[in-house]
């Protein structure tokens, strides 16, 4: 049998929402008629649908498929997000910006946060890192405009994500991947075929009787985990220790002014609330420990906290955070919920998703299934959720607060090795440990631990070769470049309506 002969003919993608149709579009565009594939989905089984802020990589996930970007923002509506605003964290009254960009231009292959803590030594008036930040700059102004220009310059020194309506995101790639070739099959999957003697799976069966045989099966069931959990037994690495907010609470309201162009997350006595403005309404939401507060009371929260009258009641999730032990087993790969759950403090699962794909793609397999593509598909799936795993477990780990029970478990919970390293490396150097490229970088770690309190003890000693009435000048003028540039751009509410305004729903 020759290779043509092994490629995969049809693949079965178990359930829709967002992973579904995120992973459906691509596998589309890619094999085009060379392979069969159809997604079952049902109307009686909903989708968390909550996470709708993004990272910028989700403009390449875009691109990739060919998506006009002004109708991708009109259909979905759409509005951009800088970075998040961080609020109570740390200490109450604290308040720092996580944005999408770096604090000026390297200097001598160093990173510029390093020069700062250098003047900030130097002069005890230095102005905040922040102020070398052109997407904090934007943000505190409510401003917005895309990146431009080709050589380096505070208008395009920062990087943009999405804030949208998930539910009509998934719709809006539904009508993508079906015009490129996929078959969406309305049914409530019941039981699955296996091979007696590969184990593989050949087929699922669905309520009514039909049977859909495939080749490869994709589960983005959600976070029961159909195939990989309800066939495979893969396991499930509980993370609760370390991140212990176990449910959440979710409700929109009326847009209200200003249009802001970031998420805002607000610590609260047991987790944290999330507010993310859309061009139609505000999406809101409560993540917290259900150990330390009541559902009742955390409602209460979540509902004082509105900008406006709610739209709804809340919708009540639960969660475990953790991950598949393995996501790819024998032909079926999880994708979305059903392969693990982060909490969305850094809108990380539509970037999973995102992630996931691409790398089944680069590791796409044929019909023998080779185990080594496997076991490369689950190293890195895990890498990046032990990543993100330890961004967000530094946000709840390096705090000053113990005015409830709840901060108090978590400035003394354990952590893992990796990061207590990260932490103890830049406190005592100022120097940032990466363990995994294409994910948080040396900016984010530097907006996380200053915005958290973490002043280096030292800094890197290289940055004393520079003159320093030259490195003084040189934070001056990158100041004010970043100052004239964001004077000279729109309102985010301003460049939205005249450019990319959604009709009304």
């Amino acid at each position: 049998m020759n290779i043509a002969d092994k490629a995969i003919r049809k693949i079965v993608i178990v359930g829709g929402g967002t992973a579904g149709w995120m992973t459906a579009a691509p596998l589309a565009l890619k094999l085009g008629e060379a392979c069969e594939i159809v997604l079952v989905e049902s109307p009686e089984i909903g989708t968390v649908g909550v996470g709708e802020a993004t990272l910028p990589s989700i403009r390449y996930y875009n691109l990739t498929l060919g998506i006009d970007g002004v109708d991708f923002v009109k259909k979905t509506q759409a509005t951009f997000k800088l970075g998040i605003d961080f609020k109570d964290w740390g200490h109450l009254g604290n308040r720092f910006f996580h944005g999408f960009g770096d604090f000026g231009p390297m200097m001598e292959n160093r990173s510029p946060h390093m020069y700062w803590l250098r003047l900030a030594r130097e002069f005890q008036d230095m102005p905040s890192y922040e102020q070398w930040s052109t997407a904090t700059a934007m943000a505190r102004r409510n401003r917005f405009l895309p990146p431009y220009g080709d050589q380096p310059a505070a208008s395009n020194a920062f990087s943009y994500a999405f804030h949208f309506d998930a539910g009509l995101y998934a719709l809006y790639l539904r009508d993508y991947a079906e015009r490129h070739g996929v078959q969406r099959v309305e049914g409530m999957v019941c039981d699955v075929e296996q091979n007696p003697e590969t184990g593989f799976i050949t087929a699922v069966k669905l309520r009514d009787g039909r049977r859909l045989e495939g080749d490869l099966f994709i589960d983005c069931s959600g976070f029961r985990g159909l195939l990989i959990e309800g066939v495979y037994q893969a396991g499930y690495d509980d993370w609760s220790a370390m991140l212990p907010c176990n449910s959440a609470q979710a409700v929109p309201c009326a847009r209200v002014e200003p249009l802001t162009p970031y998420t805002t997350s607000t610590a609260r006595s047991a987790g944290w609330t999330w507010r993310i403005p859309l061009q139609h309404r505000t999406g809101n939401g409560h993540v917290y420990c259900d150990g330390f507060t009541s559902d009742a009371e955390a409602s209460r929260v979540l509902l004082d906290g509105l900008d406006a009258a709610a739209l709804g009641e809340p919708r009540q999730l639960r969660f475990t955070t953790g991950r598949r032990r393995k996501t790819w087993v024998k032909n079926c790969v999880a994708i979305g919920l059903s392969s693990g759950f982060l909490e969305p403090l850094e809108s990380t699962s539509i970037n999973f998703i995102e992630n996931a794909v691409g790398w089944l793609i680069e590791n796409f397999p044929d019909r023998d299934f080779r185990p080594e593509l496997a076991d490369e598909f689950n190293r890195l799936v895990s890498a990046r959720y032990e990543h993100v795993r330890d961004f967000i477990i530094l946000h709840y780990k390096v705090t000053n607060r113990s005015d409830s029970e709840f901060w108090r478990y978590c400035a003394n919970m354990p952590i893992p090795d990796r990061l207590r390293h990260q932490i103890d490396v830049f406190r005592e150097t100022g120097r940032v440990v990466i363990y995994e490229d294409k994910a948080f970088m040396v900016p984010s770690h530097v907006s996380m631990l200053m915005g958290l309190g973490v002043m280096p003890k030292a800094y890197d000693p290289l940055v004393d070769l520079v003159d320093l009435r030259t490195l003084q000048a040189h934070f001056a003028k990158v100041r004010d470049s970043i100052t004239r540039t964001v004077d000279a751009m729109p309102d985010h509410a301003q460049y939205i309506a005249r450019h990319v305004a959604a009709p009304p729903l």
